[in-house]
């Protein structure tokens, strides 16, 4: 007997209906290139929204075909997010930290057809333009430049389409809304393909109070970029909540960012621990200079946050750090790291550990955690590889280069982090499977020494790699970059260290370096910084 239930589509329209229905009003505040503010509504981008969908549909764009961006985080770039989806293209958002042969081979892999630039990128573009493909370039801008010809201006384009364009047909929830391609740390960067279906279902998944907990009276900066895994969701989830959007454009630097919060009243934000370092840092030296009370929560996320980060935020200055976990590869946020119920009773010690773990999935996704002797307890102790599957979960690579055994025979993702998952649920990631140093046969989490590295007052980053070792095949190295003006002796490093962690686990060394090699999305670029090491180690 089957439910008697309408089958109502999950698709990017009907938020966008939602969204215009009740929180038309609600304002999308954007930063531009030459810092001024610009303000607008959810009501007034969504209505440019559709006369965008109308004006690429008169420029050939059909049902399936990819547009992709090359745009810093902006009220045009949201009005993209919806109007490409919303003509049953597949929006497909370059990096632009990427070098330009990667950005090449990725547009090239995406079969772009039609490019949206930011003005101020125009000179990245024309590095690779050429061996890209695109059939039409259209520049975003404000009108105060020259354009180079064979190019279409975005506004101009926008005034061509009809003041109100034909009502589009309503796309399958099930088609394709927008693709993402991995940082390639593991190799080529590989493509993901979103289903409007799995973008509505993580909206409303991150959305919950045990996730983000957006609602209608949040004022959401997104400081994690557009270009990169979907902004993680934040767009998407803000619009569905009908919170309040402010955009920072291309200005990242920890006094804009605090400029922003102090003066739109900003009560959620989002970024990777880099930045939120640089935000502590000025923060310590400015006390009192920004008014943050409004700020409820912030996520930190892409990589492990560091735990003088989070004290410092909390205990300093008065802000809700929480922790989170995604990938690229689910749609990309995970888990988070939100306390429930059951940690009130705990000890303070105890609870602050428990909040320091990456925390649980969201609604309608799966953990497990695998290793050489099948699925492992859920005890907190236990490692393994950790597997994810769900609704907006990736079963494929888009034209994969290689068959890399990424998905299990019964349907799971292989993520590539190893990980435990405590009996409460709560997942800690130890370290990705390539990162972690195995000497003399016992594994050491290059994550937890880097953590601990980064609570010493004199350090502002830490890495730690595998290097070979004639007895015990490999030991760890650490890279560390001091704070300006702070000094300190390897010595004095490995005994802050040594009251944390077995003799074994230490690294053999100190490296003091300039600074770490990152990858475009800030994590640290381990592949570099190992091969750097190896060499003056002797091991490559």
């Amino acid at each position: 007997m089957r439910g008697l239930t309408m089958d109502y589509p999950l698709t990017l329209a009907a938020i966008a209906r939602r969204t215009e229905s009740l929180f038309g009003a609600r304002p999308v505040v954007s930063r531009r290139v030459d810092r001024s503010v610009h303000r607008t509504t959810y009501a007034e981008c969504l209505h440019r929204a559709r006369r965008l969908a109308a004006a690429l549909r008169r420029l050939g764009v059909r049902p399936g075909d990819r547009v992709a961006t090359l745009c810093w985080n902006h009220d045009r770039h949201l009005e993209a997010y919806f109007a490409v989806p919303l003509l049953g293209a597949v929006l497909h958002t370059l990096n632009l930290r990427l070098h330009p042969d990667e950005l090449a081979y990725i547009a090239r892999h995406a079969e772009d057809r039609v490019v949206l630039v930011d003005a101020a990128l125009l000179p990245l573009l024309e590095r690779f333009r050429e061996r890209a493909g695109f059939r039409d370039v259209v520049v975003v801008g404000d009108g105060d430049a020259a354009l180079p010809e064979g190019v279409h201006d975005y506004e101009a384009l926008l005034a061509s389409a009809p003041p109100d364009p034909a009502v589009l047909p309503e796309p399958d929830e099930r088609a394709a809304a927008a693709m993402c391609y991995t940082s390639g740390t593991t190799g080529r960067p590989k493509g993901v393909v979103y289903s409007h279906r799995a973008l509505v279902l993580h909206a409303m998944a991150t959305a919950m109070a045990g996730g983000f907990a957006i609602g209608p009276t949040d004022v959401v900066l997104p400081i994690v970029p557009m270009f990169h895994a979907n902004a993680w969701g934040l767009p998407h989830t803000a619009a569905l909540a009908g919170a309040a959007l402010v955009f920072p454009g291309p200005h990242l630097d920890p006094r804009s960012l605090l400029e922003l919060c102090h003066a739109e009243r900003v009560t959620f934000s989002a970024a990777v621990p880099t930045v939120w370092l640089g935000v502590l840092e000025l923060l310590d030296a400015r006390r009192g200079a920004y008014d943050l009370s409004a700020m409820r929560t912030i996520v930190i996320g892409g990589a492990a946050a560091p735990e003088a980060l989070v004290r410092g935020l909390e205990e300093r200055h008065g802000l809700h750090p929480i922790t989170s976990w995604g990938m690229t590869e689910i749609a990309p946020v995970g888990t988070t790291g939100r306390l429930g119920g059951e940690s009130a009773e705990m000890p303070p010690a105890e609870r602050h550990a428990l909040r320091m773990k990456q925390g649980r999935p969201g609604a309608l996704l799966e953990l497990r955690v695998r290793n050489e002797r099948g699925e492992v307890p859920w005890d907190g102790d236990t490692m393994g590889e950790l597997e994810v599957r769900g609704a907006y979960v990736a079963s494929a690579y888009y034209r994969p280069d290689e068959d890399g055994g990424w998905f299990t025979e019964d349907g799971w993702f292989r993520t590539g982090d190893i990980a435990s998952i405590d009996s409460r649920g709560y997942l800690e990631i130890r370290d990705r499977s390539k990162d972690l140093v195995k000497s003399g046969g016992e594994w050491i989490s290059s994550v937890a020494l880097e953590g601990a590295l980064m609570g010493h007052p004199a350090v502002a980053e830490a890495a730690v790699v595998a290097v070979p070792h004639p007895r015990w095949l490999e030991r760890p190295v650490a890279a560390v970059v001091l704070r300006e003006g702070s000094a300190a002796a390897p010595e004095e490093l490995l005994a802050w260290l040594g009251d944390r962690f077995p003799r074994w686990w230490l690294p053999d060394e100190v490296v003091f370096l300039a600074a770490i090699p990152r990858t475009s999305t800030g994590k640290f670029l381990k592949s570099a910084l190992r091969d750097l090491l190896r060499a003056h180690y002797g091991g490559g």
